[in-house]
């Protein structure tokens, strides 16, 4: 593996994060801490508690986004909070290039400020910040479209660089504006020893799962109401919901009004350790998401040769090939998510096409690949 021209110091920010995002972020790091000097890190929640003895950073600032506030409320701890991380930047004096890696529109207040003391900025968005709003906050985001729309292009103006996961989002995010400054990368490389193949999908009970955030964006309760119909066509399936979220409790009360408590477990949040084993028990996973970057736990499950279904947003369609390597749905609406569980069940190639998608997944993410990728990008930046 090469070593970069240049050895960085370099500063990670992100507003708070919960469970679901340590890993990713532990991945990016590990993808960096190769060609850096140092890395400084400015976080908060559950990042804070996740990387604070961490070895590869020379030292962790933190601040509370208040996570287990409501989504409305939460601009208001950002602000509270906005004199320290302004604070933290001015502490941290040998600092080369800031990357900015999850927080969306409000990412905009500390790259100003990172501009300002004249860093060099990278905006690595994991995800639509105008499509979560629209899934999270209907209302909210129509009435403000017009100032959502500016602090949008203005969190997209800031970076000197953006990193994308994929080709596909450009246009899907409408970033062509900014195409002159944008690089293709990502972090994701897969532990191959623990996702792996420990139960053949023949050998596998009729399972079907969700793993992830239970938030809007996902798309979680339009799988949550295709259930009924699912069972109309093959009563012999059951089905796994594993994660937490904002709407853990609608979907409760879904499943307990339509007497689903008998077919669908909620296993609520699963250690990233444990996570081989449960995909090992399932026959498909459905990622109904209305948007994605690019998804960890469809590469997890690729790798444990589980077929996935999927729509096809952000960098899905690069990895899934329809009836080759998983399963892509036209749009995530109950009636459609219906119909494509049953047509994966059912699929005469289903072997197959989970041998397909483990062998893609161990040739193109590999932690050497990830990390050659951000050599590069590195280098050139």
């Amino acid at each position: 593996m090469k070593k970069s021209t240049k050895y960085l110091n370099i500063g990670i920010f992100t507003f708070g994060l919960q469970k679901s995002g340590v890993h990713p972020l532990s991945s990016l790091i590990d993808c960096i801490a190769p060609h850096a000097n140092e890395i400084y890190l400015i976080t908060g929640d559950a990042g804070y508690t996740y990387f604070k003895d961490d070895k590869r950073i020379k030292k962790i600032y933190t601040h509370n986004l208040g996570l287990s506030t409501p989504h409305h409320k939460r601009f208001i701890y950002i602000l509270i909070n906005l004199p320290k991380i302004a604070y933290d930047f001015l502490t941290i004096k040998n600092i080369d290039m800031w990357l900015f890696y999850h927080g969306g529109i409000l990412l905009a207040m500390p790259m100003f400020i990172a501009r300002f003391l004249r860093k060099k900025v990278v905006y690595i968005p994991t995800y639509s910040a105008a499509d979560t709003l629209k899934e999270t906050f209907p209302s909210f985001y129509k009435l403000l479209d017009l100032p959502l729309r500016v602090l949008l292009d203005i969190t997209y103006l800031l970076p000197h660089t953006l990193i994308l996961y994929s080709p596909n989002l450009i246009k899907e995010w409408n970033l062509e504006k900014y195409k002159d400054k944008i690089l293709i990368a990502h972090e994701h490389f897969l532990d191959f020893n623990k996702f792996n193949v420990k139960k053949k999908l023949s050998e596998r009970n009729n399972l079907v799962g969700y793993i992830g955030r239970l938030s809007e964006e996902k798309g979680i309760l339009n799988f949550v109401k295709a259930i009924p119909e699912i069972l109309n066509e093959r009563d012999d399936l059951e089905f796994l919901i594993g994660g937490d979220g904002q709407l853990r409790d609608e979907i409760e009360k879904y499943i307990n009004e339509k007497n689903l408590n008998d077919k669908v477990k909620l296993v609520g949040w699963i250690p990233h350790g444990n996570l081989p084993d449960h995909l090992n028990e399932l026959k498909l996973v459905v990622l109904p998401s209305f948007t994605e970057g690019l998804p960890n736990i469809m590469l997890e499950a690729m790798a444990c040769s589980t077929p996935v279904l999927a729509t096809p947003v952000g960098g899905v369609p690069d990895v899934i090939k329809d009836g080759e390597t998983g399963f892509i749905m036209e749009n995530n609406l109950p009636e459609h998510i219906a119909r494509n569980v049953i047509r994966a069940l059912n699929h005469p190639n289903q072997e197959k096409i989970a041998e397909n998608a483990r062998a893609l997944v161990e040739m193109e993410f590999t932690y050497e690949k990830a990390v050659e990728k951000y050599r590069k990008i590195l280098d050139d930046l």
